[in-house]
């Protein structure tokens, strides 16, 4: 076997079937703005068109335009639905040539390409080649009219599209419109109910990356792995997210104040605190949330549910991240380790409020004064203090308080729990 140290492939990936399509796309599903290109055109004649020439091919359901017919071709499949590229092993069928080569693969059980920072291997060159700028932090694709950058040239499209306004991909069914080909693809699956199938159980996903975390949980496999502290995941976009405690970088940016968040989740849910909006309130005690999720959550203070079972031992919990941490205490695991100190914890967020000793970094600024928190819950508590509020309540005796934790810990007294604490 090859060194892998430079992420070099170990082996000559082979052909791995002819994929040839079964079926042939009409031009009466595309629409064409001007004469079509001359035939049988060298690759770099087409790289010149693609700069010099009109995006004369348009796609007559949403307006797609590109500079190549069989873009058009690929792309109008999205809405036909056509998968002409076919599996001879099983019932597997792909809208194109790179999808059905990679899913060959897996039946061969070939990844040729190896990471030699973290063993991560890989299908194809090009997947290895973004794997590795996880570890780089390296981020090619520059934006010319501001300083974004990213790692993935579909990322760059897409905050392009941030600049222009444009959304060329379009739903037929119902008119939702998107930058990118691949939320399109997910959106179109609610209406045609496509799901992908594991073929060791019943369990199916709307997205293949679901799917392929879930196969992870019947082999135990945890391919990404951090440089830095040797955290593993079996999602790519866990070990993405997990790098950002390392390097600090949030690069998600509130334009109305100086917040920034390393989640667009994060980002989504500060923004509404600007808009004053919280549209979610409990029917017990009048708590407000601007986010639902928050709602079903608080629910569960009231009604004692906690849906999270382990299936090592009786503990259940109200949240999964709390059946997570409480998983790894059978395991003995704590992935999260800071680089200053060696201090380890079992969740990232922990990690992140941690780092915040040797920073001294108060993220969480009250807008009433100048207090600033290290944690957001402690600036919600602040907060509490000027407006006078206490949402939670107790259904049992009508006792309120400014913190969700005191409301549990008050809970104790009507449940009988002997764990609390006087």
């Amino acid at each position: 076997m090859a060194e892998a140290g430079n992420g070099s492939p170990t082996t000559v990936p082979q052909k791995l079937g002819d994929g040839s399509p079964i079926g042939v796309l009409d031009d009466r599903d595309a629409g064409i703005v001007e004469d079509q290109p001359t035939e049988g055109k060298s690759s770099s004649n087409y790289q010149l068109e693609a700069h010099t020439d009109k995006k004369r091919y348009v796609c007559g359901e949403c307006g797609y335009r590109t500079p190549w017919k069989h873009n058009l071709s690929q792309h109008m499949r999205i809405h036909t639905g056509e998968k002409p590229y076919k599996c001879d092993q099983c019932d597997y069928s792909a809208r194109n040539r790179s999808g059905l080569d990679n899913h060959l693969a897996k039946h061969t059980g070939d990844k040729p390409y190896m990471c030699g920072a973290c063993g991560y291997r890989a299908l194809l060159h090009s997947t290895l080649s973004q794997h590795m700028r996880t570890h780089t932090g390296e981020k090619p694709y520059k934006c010319d009219q501001c300083d974004y950058s990213a790692r993935n040239k579909c990322n760059l499209d897409y905050h392009l599209a941030k600049h222009t306004g444009n959304k060329p991909y379009m739903c037929g069914e119902c008119g939702y419109r998107t930058t990118k080909k691949c939320h399109l693809s997910k959106h179109i699956r609610i209406h045609t109910g496509e799901r992908y199938k594991c073929d060791q159980c019943d369990y199916s996903a709307a997205q293949k990356s679901t799917l392929d975390g879930h196969r992870a949980k019947h082999t135990g496999e945890k391919l990404f792995m951090c440089g830095e502290c040797g955290y593993r995941t079996a999602y790519r976009r866990h070990l993405s997210r997990h790098m950002l405690v390392h390097t600090g970088e949030k690069p998600y940016k509130c334009d109305q104040c100086d917040y920034s968040a390393a989640r667009k989740s994060s980002l989504d849910s500060h923004l509404l605190k600007h808009a004053g909006e919280k549209p979610y309130m409990c029917g017990e005690c009048g708590y407000r949330t601007a986010v639902k999720s928050h709602l079903s959550r608080h629910m569960r203070t009231h009604t004692g549910e906690k849906p999270y079972k382990c299936d090592q031992c009786d503990y259940s919990a109200a949240r999964k991240s709390s059946l997570d941490s409480h998983l790894l205490k059978h395991t003995g695991e704590k992935p999260y380790m800071c680089g200053e100190c060696g201090y380890r914890a079992t969740r990232r967020f922990y990690l992140s409020q941690h780092m915040r000793r040797h920073t001294g970094e108060k993220p969480y600024k009250c807008d009433q004064c100048d207090y600033s928190a290290a944690q957001k819950s402690t600036l919600k508590s602040h907060l509490l203090k000027h407006a006078g509020d206490k949402p939670y309540m107790c259904g049992e005796c009508g006792f309120r308080t400014t913190q969700r934790s005191h409301l549990s810990r008050h809970m104790k007294i009507h449940s009988g729990d002997k764990t609390l604490q006087v």
